[in-house]
């Protein structure tokens, strides 16, 4: 018993939600212009509004001769079917309701003459123009709406048909209710068929140009990553090995002179410098989205411009500032020198850090750590919660992961998450060793 009560409260619910949609659907003023045919432009318009004209010639030609309806009432029922024709290139759902109405106002006026034996086998509660004119208005609509909303306009002038031929009635007419039913069905799967095709042949457009697109950015990657690979396993296995042999050298030797020793240590801090580099640049190739600037297409300035260290850090956070976000700083520990990619690496995390807070949390705080240590350095980014909502952001979404990648690249790791009180916090840790030895991990397969 409690689950039939379920099943039939779920039904219940979803069919309030189909009936509220369905009000919201054809209780509508909105706007929904019929767009304008491929080739031949604004002609399909205008072919409609010459057969409204016609139809309206003929709608009060036959409501005043066989109706016997005076001029200025056929001329308002048959302006009120006609011009539900026009209307309906613009605002179908107002044109619906235009087309019923008018066709009962028809019906109406017509039933005392057809009760009074005045006219005898006039069609009722439809005449033939009004049919025609609905007819356009249910295809036009049907072309444009949903088919829930194109299936409860047929419903509507179903029930509309059956309240005045079925239960009101007349004498002395030719019913016309079955045909406007059944041509009214007509024409609402026709225009329905029609929109689900031209839905279709949108859609295969934007796949087949999407997966253009994809395809000629896999192409893009995949060449990258082989660049990469390449990079990776010739240049770089290259560097370690003179690394190692410049630090082994000494040894090899007898009581070395001082400067022998000092040359093969320069030699091995060059290797170690190039190795940093290498992984930049690999971390460049192997990310999806690389940082402005620093591509082909880039301006020239930026294109060989120096790489970012810390000493332009406040500079950036002074950039941040007159952008609106109000960022404070705080170095801990013994500043040091650090390897140029742990330098660039702390860089781009704080400002890709704080670009995300101008972006996602508008009104908010932020502050920005640096602890130096022995082993490395720790980067924080902390930001308050939003002083208002933020608007939509056309980001590609790949800035953690960006993040994220530069700290691992370096041996390091990096969390972000909620912050208390509704924040956000972005916590890196990058090794850079106070005497940094070896770059042999780069022949393991970290850079």
């Amino acid at each position: 018993m409690s689950r039939l009560k379920h099943v039939t409260g779920t039904g219940g619910r979803r069919g309030l939600r189909l009936l509220l949609m369905l009000r919201h659907d054809l209780l509508t003023l909105r706007a929904d212009p019929m767009p304008p045919s491929v080739g031949l432009r604004w002609v399909p318009h205008g072919l409609v509004c010459l057969v409204a004209v016609a139809l309206l010639l003929g709608d009060v030609n036959q409501l005043q001769g066989d109706g016997k309806l005076g001029t200025a009432t056929s001329l308002l029922v048959a302006a009120g079917q006609c011009g539900a024709v026009v209307l309906a290139l613009h605002r179908p759902v107002p044109a619906l309701w235009l087309s019923l109405t008018a066709t009962l106002t028809g019906a109406v006026l017509l039933r005392p003459l057809l009760m009074g034996y005045q006219i005898l086998g006039f069609p009722w509660p439809w005449n033939p123009w009004g049919i025609a004119a609905h007819l356009l208005v249910l295809l036009l609509l049907a072309l444009r709406v949903p088919t829930r909303v194109s299936a409860a306009a047929l419903a509507l002038t179903a029930l509309l048909t059956y309240v005045l031929q079925g239960v009101w009635g007349a004498w002395y007419h030719s019913p016309t209710g079955q045909a406007a039913v059944l041509l009214s069905a007509v024409a609402v799967v026709l225009g329905s068929a029609l929109r689900g095709r031209r839905e279709a042949r949108a859609e295969l457009v934007e796949q087949t140009t999407l997966t253009a697109e994809e395809r000629a950015r896999r192409t893009l990657l995949e060449e990258r990553s082989r660049i990469a690979r390449e990079l990776h396993d010739v240049v770089a296995h290259h560097m370690s090995v003179i690394s190692i042999q410049a630090q082994v050298a000494p040894h090899l030797v007898e009581d070395p002179p001082g400067e022998l020793r000092e040359n093969l240590a320069g030699i091995r801090q060059n290797a170690v410098d190039a190795l940093t580099e290498l992984r930049r640049v690999l971390d460049v190739l192997r990310s999806e989205h690389p940082v402005p600037g620093d591509g082909p297409d880039g301006p020239e300035t930026s294109r060989y411009a120096p790489q970012p260290t810390l000493d332009r850090l406040e500079a950036l956070v002074e950039n941040t500032r007159a952008a609106g976000l109000a960022v404070t700083t705080e170095v801990s520990g013994g500043r040091r020198p650090l390897p140029p990619g742990v330098e660039l690496s702390a860089y781009r995390i704080v400002q890709e850090a704080l670009s995300n807070v101008l972006r996602h949390a508008p009104g908010a705080t932020a502050r920005v750590v640096l602890a130096y240590d022995p082993g490395g350095l720790r980067v924080e980014v902390v930001n308050t919660s939003p002083s208002r909502e933020a608007p939509p952001s056309a980001g590609a979404g790949h800035g953690l992961l960006g993040m994220r990648e530069r700290a691992v690249m370096l041996g390091g790791g990096l969390t972000a998450g909620p912050w208390s009180g509704g924040g956000y916090r972005v916590d890196a840790y990058l090794p850079a060793p106070a005497e940094h030895a070896s770059p042999l991990p780069l022949l393991n397969g970290t850079a």
